[in-house]
């Protein structure tokens, strides 16, 4: 029997392979209800990787906005609210933070007329 944790090896918790793409999004704490803005890493349809300059906690229930690529919309650009958890928090140099988050709910949003 080979365990993990003796191995060194981590295992992959995502479920689907992650688009590398910087899209903005706009960040809204459910804990703080302060609103902040960053920028994605990566994300797929069930979590996503961003950046921020604001402190947000491990475990912290989130409300994200953003425009889903075309790669995950089936070639269409798509405004999408986003309910999340956040699973990880990585402290970056010059104040920066990384965070993970899982994504439990996908709301697609409206266009807007210009």
């Amino acid at each position: 029997m080979t365990d993990s944790k003796m191995t060194g090896v981590k295992r992959e918790r995502r479920s689907g392979r992650r688009v590398p793409v910087r899209v903005p999004v706009s960040i809204k704490s459910k804990d703080r209800g302060a609103e902040t803005s960053g920028f994605t890493r990566d994300l797929n349809m069930s979590g996503v990787f961003l950046y921020t300059d604001s402190h947000i906690s491990e475990g912290s229930e989130l409300e994200i906005v953003l425009i889903l690529p075309s790669e995950l919309t089936q070639g269409k650009k798509q405004w999408v609210c986003c309910r999340a958890s956040v699973v990880r928090v990585e402290h970056k140099a010059g104040g920066e933070f990384g965070v993970a988050a899982s994504i439990h709910n996908l709301e697609m949003l409206p266009e807007i007329p210009s």
